[in-house]
């Protein structure tokens, strides 16, 4: 049982398990800096290409041996958690930093700082190592899982770096981008295009694309070698709500939308000897579902219920991933929107409802990420909720222009006696769509 014994700094412990969960963790205390996790697998002490970097821009290898699940509030602490499989580990890769950055001050202002280590099948914990003495660090290398012998191992680590997240991984040989480098260059040439599609389909296709072909050739090349990671991510709040998918690089491919949630209050009696998440998830039953309004007038909603889960590839270009019923057990409630059609979208609305198993969100926490296939991921919390709601409208995503602008809405809504939350919801938005009953 040793091993689970908070370590001391340059020591080291066996990991005797297949696949682990590295937890970061942290108080939860206003004002203070947030905290991300990343990992770097390494060669040599560098990283072969940028796609050896995990975080939250970029969160699984392509190997599948280390991936970033995000973050979770419970009561006073916040966490953020990668799963590392070993077996999917190539040969080649010796050591994998664990590394956690700090967004908006110093550690010297995050406390109860620490990284464990569990096995991913019994969470039992392996290795723990408790950081104390941060000052004017805003980046942490807190410990790294390293090969021995055919065996891994966890160092507990503990250096900091004062140029952040950047500094960090330009050391480890990774290349960073400049956000607003990036956009003046390449946007040029395609916006007329992108316009042009929905308005002439035909003329871009025979006209464009074939003079071009030989252009295009030497750009596939480079991209590889010279596409940079992104560091940025934006965090919606009341005092800045809303952000454009362009300006953060989200124009095209995949959009993930993903819900987290914890609850906040301890059960009590027979449910504290089954575990605390088996007790705070074994009846919760939250749906992410999704209004949309389509270039064309069109409109609908993408849910669980009566199996609505839309399509990527045609109308609505939305799609639900599945019914999840543990939030923070595994990634939660996921959606996609493919941003390859959205200038056919008008108008998106995120929201979810409570199907069962709570009378309010009041007793839960809840995270919202949207991450860009190909640009900054964006994030925010729910506030506290203070009345009887079951339905909570998340994001409003509308075209300007071409342009998706995602706001942060958090908005708790009380339904009245009889009308269902989806109704609800539509009235508050003046969707004006008919409603009929549906299970699941």
């Amino acid at each position: 049982m040793g091993a689970s014994m908070t370590m001391q700094k340059g020591t080291n412990v066996a990991v005797p398990a297949g696949t682990v969960r590295v937890e970061l963790g942290r108080h939860a205390a206003p004002g203070t800096p947030d905290v991300d996790a990343s990992a770097l697998l390494l060669v040599a002490g560098k990283v072969r290409s940028d796609a050896d970097f995990v975080f939250y821009n970029q969160p699984a290898h392509a190997s599948g041996a280390v991936r970033h699940e995000g973050k979770r509030t419970a009561s006073d602490r916040v966490t953020d958690t990668l799963v590392v499989d070993f077996g999917k580990v190539e040969p080649a890769i010796e050591r994998i930093v664990v590394a956690a950055s700090a967004d908006g001050g110093t550690f010297g202002r995050v406390s109860g700082l620490y990284v464990r280590v569990t096995d991913a099948a019994s969470g039992a914990e392996l290795a723990r190592f408790d950081s104390t003495d941060a000052t004017i660090e805003t980046a942490f290398i807190l410990g790294e899982l390293y090969r021995r012998q055919g065996a891994w191992k966890f160092r507990a680590v503990g250096q900091g770096y004062s140029t952040g997240l950047e500094g960090l991984a330009t050391d480890f040989g990774i290349s960073v981008d400049e956000p607003q480098q990036a956009p003046p260059a390449a946007p040029a040439p395609p916006a007329p295009q992108a316009s042009a599609v929905p308005q002439a389909p035909a003329r871009p296709s025979p006209v464009a694309p074939a003079p071009a072909a030989p252009a295009p050739a030497p750009a596939p090349v480079a991209p590889p070698a010279a596409a940079p990671v992104r560091l940025t991510k934006v965090t919606l709040t009341k005092s800045a709500p809303s952000v454009s998918l362009a300006k953060q690089g989200g124009t095209s491919g995949a959009l993930r939308v993903n819900l987290n949630w914890e609850v906040r209050k301890q059960f009590k009696g027979w449910g504290a000897k089954l575990g605390r998440a088996v007790a705070m998830h074994a009846d919760l039953d939250l749906d992410l579902c999704a209004l949309y309004e389509l270039a064309d007038g069109r409109k609908g909603v993408v849910q669980s219920l009566g199996n609505a889960f839309g399509s990527l590839n045609r109308p609505p270009f939305i799609h639900l991933d599945g019914d999840d019923r543990t939030g923070a057990l595994s990634s939660g409630e996921n959606m996609t929107i493919n941003l390859d059609h959205k200038d056919l979208l008008r108008r998106v609305l995120i929201f979810v409802t409570i199907y069962e198993g709570a009378r309010s969100f009041a007793d839960l926490h809840a995270t919202v990420t949207l991450q860009p296939q190909n640009g900054a991921a964006i994030d925010f919390s729910l506030d506290e909720c203070t009345v009887p709601s079951t339905v909570c409208a998340l994001a409003l995503i509308t075209n300007n222009g071409g342009d998706l602008t995602v706001q942060r809405e958090a908005r708790y809504l009380v339904p009245d006696r009889g009308v269902s939350p989806q109704r609800t919801i539509d009235a508050a938005y003046g969707w004006g769509m008919n409603w009929t009953p549906g299970r699941k």
